[in-house]
């Protein structure tokens, strides 16, 4: 009996759940079957989120090391205790597998790899190369215009002051073909003395083509002998007493001087190169990147590369590189402040990249160091203001909680606004801040689906619509829409995504607003504040809003009330930018996208042909034939649709 009853307690006992494996089990697992040969690898955990992507010379030699723990950091040995499987990539070369590890962190952002975190594109400057009248353009994106491309300019004011200065010197268009070919008479830009206005023919082809290859010349670092050629027509000019046309070449010659004026460095025999400078303090890096095109400076950016504190400056710069000349086509030269670790194996990297030789080094004397030495210092500038404008950050933070009674300094601040005319064309808006101060690339907009337009269909949304101009109702939907998604997306709560602080941009209705949100989503561990503006909408005098508590008002001299008021404003003009994006939007539609077969392109032109959709709908078939882009079957279509009896 004894025996029956423990073979039946037995039999009660639920199975035990199957524990998953990670770390360095899992990584073993893999030695048998990987190759001796270079390549790539990520490390995955239970989520299927990449943890870390490396490169090797050999696979299995590098996996191996990963099972030797005594010889990893802290931070390593927490990535491979999360670590669940691994994937590989073979490359036929070490050169190849830096490339696409590159690629690879810049497509994943694993968080235990070192990242480049700003990885906008760089303008350049575009002489196209598909008209008889070359146009003069900023361009940013993929390089896949006829043309002849410039750059890669610091910033979008270092592109616009020189493409200034090219149409100063050399008159150049900058107008779209369309506008070109639509044009019967000069426009403003040649009674400014900036075009040549070709689009009317008051300069020939050959004397047009001789401009441009004047700016490619210019471009190309022969600035000197354009402003030498400029001088000689000048003198020419006035010998011949044709005063107006040597005035004209006088303001092309200051055009010319004022741009090299402001280059700054100009180094002679430099042509065209990069200088890389890297300076560490406080567990953080500054990467300051200069570049140099032509002879001439075209400027320089900051980088703040987020890492460990224990990677050293030789190790960022590593992982900088890969990354930042995966999106930048390396320039003949690239100079650096310190010796990656494989040196050598990235110079053939870059090569590989751009496709002809590019040199990695490390001047130690002459004009070259003095060049690093500055990039340096600049370096060091930019990262004293970063950990200063850091420090005041915290301490404001600091202060907030303490004036909102929260557990400790947010990390992660959401504020909520709308924006709407009347209730139409309503958007939301959510703006992020934390300890390095808005967090712009966070930000996000919605528009808002609830609202009983004019316009709206009989769908779901307008079945449970609600009237225009809710303002409560406008903050239910975006707050709801905001935090149903991240509880499906990050449940856990562990993407960093989700806030330490709500404030929202009202008084104590939007605040039950929320906290109802809240409680029907099930969130009970975010803080959430209402701020309201005073009296007469007097800025200094708002009161802030909590659940359980008083309303509140700060000190009229407190930096954390202008740090609130900050935030608060700056969701109110990213709420108003969003408005005023949609409406524009709904301004411009006409009759015109209702039309099959006519796209954006098409549009365009019929209305700069036209003028005005109006004229377009009055238009008989030949008109609309003339227009460029409109054959004999698209100009039926067009017209068939305003005259459908005719």
């Amino acid at each position: 009996m004894k025996n029956q009853r423990k073979t039946k307690t037995k039999r009660e006992k639920p199975p035990a759940e199957e524990v998953p494996i990670t770390g360095g089990a899992v990584i073993e697992g893999y030695l048998k079957t990987l190759p001796g040969g270079p390549g790539v690898y990520r490390m995955i955990n239970l989520k299927g989120d990449v943890l870390y992507v490396g490169k090797a010379k050999s696979l299995k030699k590098r996996v191996t090391s990963y099972t030797k723990l005594a010889r990893q950091s802290n931070r390593m040995r927490r990535m491979i205790k999360e670590t669940a499987s691994m994937e590989f990539v073979t490359t036929h070369t070490e050169a190849e597998a830096l490339l696409l590890e590159a690629d690879f962190i810049k497509r994943y952002r694993p968080r235990y790899n070192i990242l480049l975190r700003d990885d906008k594109s760089f303008p350049s400057i575009l002489l196209t190369g598909d008209h008889a009248f070359p146009q003069v353009l900023k361009h940013r994106g993929a390089q896949t215009r006829k043309g002849d491309y410039f750059g890669p300019f610091a910033s979008v004011w270092a592109v616009n002051e020189t493409l200034a200065t090219l149409q100063r010197a050399f008159l150049l268009r900058s107008c779209s073909d369309t506008v070109f070919a639509a044009r019967t008479r000069p426009c403003l830009q040649h009674q400014i003395k900036r075009c040549s206005a070709p689009c009317v023919d008051r300069i020939s082809e050959t004397d047009y083509q001789a401009s441009v290859a004047d700016a490619r010349a210019f471009l190309t670092g022969g600035s000197r002998k354009i402003q030498q050629q400029f001088a000689d027509l000048m003198q020419e000019a006035s010998d011949a007493e044709a005063f107006e046309q040597a005035a004209g070449y006088r303001d092309r010659i200051r055009a010319l001087t004022r741009i090299q004026a402001r280059h700054g460095i100009n180094l002679q025999g430099i042509g065209e190169a990069d200088v890389i400078a890297v300076h560490q303090a406080g567990g953080q890096t500054c990467v300051q990147v200069f570049f140099f095109r032509a002879g001439a400076n075209y400027g320089n950016r900051a980088y703040f590369p987020s890492h460990s504190r224990d990677d050293d400056a030789e190790m960022v710069l590593d992982a900088f590189l890969g990354q930042f000349y995966s999106k930048a086509l390396p320039p003949k030269t690239v100079m650096v402040s310190h010796s990656p670790p494989n040196r050598q194996l990235m110079g053939e990297a870059l090569s590989v990249r751009a496709g002809r030789t590019v040199r990695l080094m490390r001047p130690q004397r002459g004009s070259k160091r003095n060049l690093v030495k500055h990039a340096l210092a600049n370096a060091l500038d930019a990262l004293g203001r970063r950990m200063a404008e850091s420090a005041s950050q915290r301490r404001l933070l600091e202060g907030l909680a303490l004036a909102l009674d929260l557990d400790g300094a947010p990390e992660r601040i959401e504020v909520y606004d709308n924006s709407h005319v009347s209730g139409t064309k309503a958007v939301g808006a959510m703006i992020v801040a934390g300890p390095e101060g808005f967090i712009k690339k966070a930000y996000r907009k919605f528009n808002i689906r609830g609202a009983r337009e004019s316009d709206m269909g009989s769908g779901k949304d307008a079945e449970e619509g609600f009237t225009p101009g809710d303002d409560y109702a406008m903050m239910r939907e975006v707050l709801k829409r905001r935090f149903s998604r991240a509880l499906k997306e990050d449940p856990d709560k562990t993407g960093g995504q989700w806030p330490d602080l709500v404030l929202i941009d009202g008084g104590r209705g939007q605040l039950g607003v929320t906290l109802e949100v809240f409680e029907e989503l099930g969130i009970e561990d975010v803080a959430v504040a209402a701020i309201a503006k005073g009296p007469d909408r007097d800025a200094g005098r708002e009161k802030i809003y909590r659940p359980n508590h008083p309303p509140k008002s700060l000190p009229l001299r407190d930096p954390v009330l202008f740090f609130v008021q900050r935030l608060r404003d700056e969701a109110h003009r990213f709420a108003i930018g969003a408005h005023r994006d949609k409406r524009s939007k709904s301004l411009v539609r006409s009759t015109l996208d209702d039309i099959p077969s006519i796209g954006a392109k098409r549009k365009k032109a019929l209305l700069h042909h036209f003028g005005a959709a109006k004229a377009v709908s009055d238009a008989g078939r030949a008109d609309l034939e003339a227009v460029e882009g409109i054959n004999k079957t698209t100009a039926n279509i067009i017209y068939e649709w305003f005259h459908p009896e005719g």
